[in-house]
């Protein structure tokens, strides 16, 4: 959905504010970030960058949403020619971003719009929804795949997540963080991720014996099948998928003392010959219980991970903020920053160069060192793409190198052991540009 209408009131009567005050000619630069790192959070990953820019690159109001506005009473004092200005509104600006699946920290940019301040005001609500959203799911995927290591993670949690389209948009997120694949079909068709899905405990209901129901499902699917093993009893489930012997690809577990059973059913497969049928494990996981299982040794080659996945349940919400840093007038560029307490900002067009341990936040102008890496890249130009944006797939693997670039400590589940492993500062250009824009305030 990427109607010009999801959005906020709000945005809709400052344009037509800016629209009566003459300032659409007036060029606006925002910044999407962070404050603060979410509870349990040591890194982001950033995510969501191709919705975002589908989004800025099909901007327009349909006849029927300028006559919905025109009704509105909040429009009754706004000029008829301002309607007319919606009709022909289309996103003419530069966006900036940090590639897909970068790690980054509170305070750097995500995103920089560049626009006329029309069009850079309206995009606020529709672009904090989309990085925000997909950010947590790939950050919190991120530390499930770290835990997991060389076992796979997959991501089930289309049924509990938020809406239909949500689960859609976590499943791709949670690919980007790390996860090897999804249960959502749509997911896999729209995004090229991969697939997987078993059988539910109704399947095995539906038949007279489980072992019908085994049997039926191994002439389906042949060397693809993964037996549902808890519907009566784990161990005895277990015995009957071996018994069919191949074709098999593996067992899931889906309840009970994981750590028991896993190990009680692997000796059954690898006694039964079938030493290469996995062993899936699923049921109300997340990054601690599957850290848990990891270090008690329990023999399960995959992890199905569902609700607290698709809604960051830990995490639920990013807290990202959009806000002006300059302006571009006919008198010159204003630098613009918020100076309230706990809420303040820093003014002017930053970029955020990352070394080996640190990352710096500086003037986009700047070159710090020849040792950095400038992070925020040109996506759209003047209102048109500036390169190809990365698959899903290559957004993953980008994902995974510059995870693993980070300190193992930093990776760690607990914040309290990443404390102090990464430093985030302000360059003195920066700092000085902040302390010309208070001095002018004051």
């Amino acid at each position: 959905m990427t109607s010009a209408l999801l959005t906020d009131l709000y945005e809709l009567t400052m344009a037509a504010g800016y629209f009566s005050a003459g300032k659409t000619g007036e060029r606006a630069t925002f910044e999407l970030f962070v404050r603060r790192l979410p509870q349990n959070r040591s890194f982001l990953i950033a995510a969501g960058l191709p919705q975002a820019v589908e989004y800025l690159l099909n901007l327009r109001f349909t006849k029927d949403e300028i006559d919905y506005l025109r009704g509105l009473p909040q429009f009754h004092n706004a000029p008829r020619e301002f309607f007319t200005y919606l009709a022909d509104i289309r996103f003419t600006g530069d966006l900036f971003a940090l590639p897909e699946g970068t790690p980054f920290f509170a305070g750097e940019p995500v995103l920089t719009v560049r626009a006329p301040i029309v069009e850079a005001q309206l995009v606020e609500t529709y672009l904090l929804s989309m990085a925000g959203f997909q950010t947590l799911i790939a950050s919190k995927a991120a530390r499930i795949a770290e835990v997991a290591g060389p076992r796979s993670a997959v991501e089930f949690g289309t049924r509990r997540a938020h809406s239909p389209e949500a689960g859609v948009l976590a499943a791709r997120a949670a690919y980007i963080g790390g996860c090897s694949g999804t249960s959502n079909a749509l997911a896999g068709m729209r995004f090229g991720i991969p697939v997987f899905g078993t059988a539910a405990h109704s399947w095995v209901l539906s038949f007279e014996t489980e072992r019908e129901a085994f049997e039926r499902l191994q002439q389906l699917l042949g060397p693809h099948s993964v037996y549902l093993l808890d519907t009566y009893d784990t161990v005895e489930g277990a015995r009957l998928a071996a018994a069919l012997g191949e074709p098999i690809f593996g067992v899931r577990l889906d309840s009970g003392n994981l750590v028991a059973l896993s190990r009680a059913v692997r000796e059954i497969l690898d006694r039964a010959g079938l030493p290469h049928a996995r062993i899936m494990a699923t049921g109300d996981l997340n990054e601690y219980k599957i850290l848990e299982l990891c270090a008690a040794g329990a023999p399960i080659d995959a992890f199905g991970v569902g609700t607290d996945l698709a809604t960051s349940s830990d995490s639920p919400s990013l807290g990202a903020v959009y806000k002006l840093v300059e302006l571009d007038t006919a008198e010159g560029t204003r630098f613009k920053a918020k100076l309230s307490e706990e809420k303040n900002t820093m003014p002017g067009a930053k970029q955020v160069f990352r070394f080996s341990n640190r990352d710096l936040i500086g003037c986009h102008w700047e070159c710090p060192s020849p040792h950095a890496r400038a992070l925020l890249q040109p996506v759209l130009l003047n209102g048109e793409l500036a390169a190809p944006l990365p698959s899903a797939t290559e957004a993953r693997a980008y994902a995974a190198a510059q995870v693993k670039a980070l300190p193992l400590a930093l990776r760690s589940l607990f914040p309290a052991e990443a404390e102090g492993m990464w430093l985030t500062e302000y360059s003195p250009a920066l700092l000085a540009l902040r302390d010309q824009v208070v001095g002018a305030l004051r």
